[in-house]
């Protein structure tokens, strides 16, 4: 018995507790986390995620409606996964110049672009489809033709939260159409505007800018937009800049005077502080060709200067437009009716053929540039006892109708009673290779999205509205090796979207949207050709949109999860 009774006592504490530790289970580890659950997995395609490197094979996980994760995610589950071992997996790409405003109303499917792996249409090339005042309004009316719709807007902004509410598969933007503003404030007067309209005009960018549009974008071959000089232009790309807008053209001229043409937008860039994109890029007309490679320098040049200046490009070597291109200008002073006025007087029509036939510094004659009747396909008709020419050329029509060239054009645009579309086959396959090969240059198809069906049957598009995207992955890359398939990605989503400079598209990342496609790289191809345009692109197996699917094995599902996409200047929420 220890003499001291604390030190016994401390001595059977210590006894029992080395006892009780000795008796103690071993403390568990931590619990693991467990791995997360996604909506949808994309399992072991090889990805392109838009930044231009090489694709590598791993997995695309999507939570709600946006991009969660990326690469190695073995360990991670999903309510739902797709296995798309040997398939390409890119963001969704972007139609930089798209005229589907109507065809989506018509159909919001957006049938041709989705089977492209188009996820992005921006509209607004000259005009926009609004800020619309009632005599614009009536005019949008009466030029409605195969697809007929009521004008339930007035802003822009309205238009494009109209389209999504009636539901569309694609997303959509769009410019303010630089002619809009003129139209609105100034009509179809062949004038400049004064202090207070130019003002009246920049206000109308600027709210047009705050509803989301990507900037102002003009088209100089057509009335009234031909008629803003370069100071106008400056004037309205002054008031988008402020809101870090885009300012895109459709130039004044594509053929002989392509160079001043070009040196005008890169003017309109440096005096308004803004970016410039040259939509459509091409040397129109044979005689024309050889100034590509000057034009080409040119763009560079002022790219090296600092200024930012890019383009884009459909992938065919003919345009489309109308077939009122071929008349003067100055007879379309005024609007449609007035030009019908003037090509109905003889003696006015006698001075219209003079000047078709005479070569001018003064506007782009596509009669001349076209160079033959027989470069000029017929393809849109609006009057129903005339649809039997579609797919004629021109010099076919005049030869059954037994009239020259020059009064068949008049006359078939008055029985009409519309520009009547026309294709014209101007341009080089060479140029196109060029355009297509350069960095900073993205796609578009001009066109709006079709499907071989309905009021879309009644008319023969260009094969751009069916084919432009799939032809960049199948000829330009595949076949014709002028591009790589990773460079081609990137051209056709993080380039425009860089550009548009919009957020959380264009880039397989995590956060961004989940706008992704799955395709073949293999067997992606297009297949409308002139003579029968309606035929789809085949080899897009997967498209997503805000990450609900739009496109199942190839097949659209009828899913309409498009969305506005608006401008940097946007002021909502």
């Amino acid at each position: 018995m220890p003499r001291n009774l604390t030190a016994f006592w401390s001595l059977i504490l210590a006894a029992l507790a080395a006892a009780l530790v000795a008796c103690s289970p071993e403390p568990a580890p931590p619990a693991a986390s467990p791995a997360p659950i996604y909506d949808l997995i994309l399992r072991g395609g090889t990805i392109y995620d838009g930044n231009g490197g090489p694709g590598f094979v791993g997995d695309v996980a999507i939570a709600g409606d946006t991009i969660a994760a990326l690469g190695d995610i073995a360990g991670a589950t999903a309510r739902r996964e797709i296995d798309v071992a040997g398939l390409a997996v890119a963001p969704g790409f972007i139609n930089m110049l798209s005229w589907a405003t109507e065809s989506l109303i018509y159909d919001g499917r957006s049938q041709s672009d989705i089977r492209q792996g188009v996820t992005l249409e921006v509209f607004g090339e000259g005009f926009s489809m609004g800020p619309l005042n009632d005599e614009m309004k009536a005019g949008l009316k009466g030029r409605q033709s195969d697809i007929q719709y009521d004008i339930e807007w007035t802003t822009l902004g309205e238009y494009l939260e109209y389209l999504v509410g009636r539901g569309v598969s694609t997303n959509v933007a769009s410019f303010l159409g630089a002619a809009t503003p003129r139209m609105y404030v100034i009509g179809y007067e062949d004038r400049a505007p004064t202090p207070e309209e130019m003002e009246r005009m920049q206000d109308i960018v600027r709210q047009a800018m705050e509803e989301g549009a990507i900037g102002v974008a003009s088209s100089l071959m057509y009335p009234p937009g031909l008629f803003a000089d370069t100071e106008e232009l400056v004037a309205l790309s002054k008031a988008a800049a402020e809101y870090d807008g885009l300012y895109a053209s459709h130039m004044r001229d594509e053929g002989a005077h392509m160079l001043e043409a070009i040196d005008e937008l890169i003017t309109i860039s440096r005096e308004a502080g803004i970016r410039a994109e040259i939509y459509h890029l091409k040397s129109s007309g044979k005689d024309n060709w050889h100034l590509f490679d000057d034009a080409l320098e040119m763009i560079e040049a002022a790219r090296a200067e600092g200024l930012p200046i890019t383009a884009d490009v459909y992938t065919y070597p003919a345009g489309s437009t109308g077939l009122n291109v071929t008349i003067p200008p100055w007879v379309q002073e005024g609007g449609f009716e007035k030009s019908i006025e003037r090509m109905s007087d003889p003696e006015t029509r006698k001075r219209i053929i003079e000047e078709m036939n005479t070569p001018s510094d003064d506007w782009e004659n596509m009669f001349l540039i076209a160079g033959s009747p027989e470069n000029i396909l017929l393809v849109n008709f609006r009057n129903e006892e005339l649809k039997h020419l579609t797919g004629r050329t021109l010099a076919e029509v005049a030869e059954m109708r037994g009239t020259p060239v020059e009064d068949t054009i008049m006359d078939l645009i008055i029985a009409d009673g519309s520009r009547v579309g026309t294709v014209y086959f101007t341009q080089s396959d060479d140029v196109v290779r060029t355009a297509v090969s350069k960095p900073w240059v993205s796609f578009n198809s001009d066109a709006g999205s079709l499907a071989p069906e309905g009021a879309f049957l009644k008319s023969n598009p260009h094969p751009r509205a069916y084919g432009s995207f799939a032809r960049v992955l199948g000829k330009y890359v595949r076949e014709e090796q002028v591009i790589t398939l990773e460079d081609a990605v990137r051209k056709l989503a993080a380039l425009p979207a860089d550009v548009l400079n919009i957020k959380r598209r264009g880039r397989l990342k995590p956060g961004h949207f989940a706008d992704v496609v799955v395709f073949d790289p293999a067997n992606v191809q297009d297949h409308a050709t002139f003579v029968e345009p309606h035929q789809y692109a085949t080899g897009m197996v997967h498209v997503f949109v805000n990450g609900e699917q739009v496109l199942e094995n190839g097949e659209h599902t009828g899913a309409t999860p498009g969305r506005v996409v608006r401008g940097p200047g946007w002021t909502g929420h």
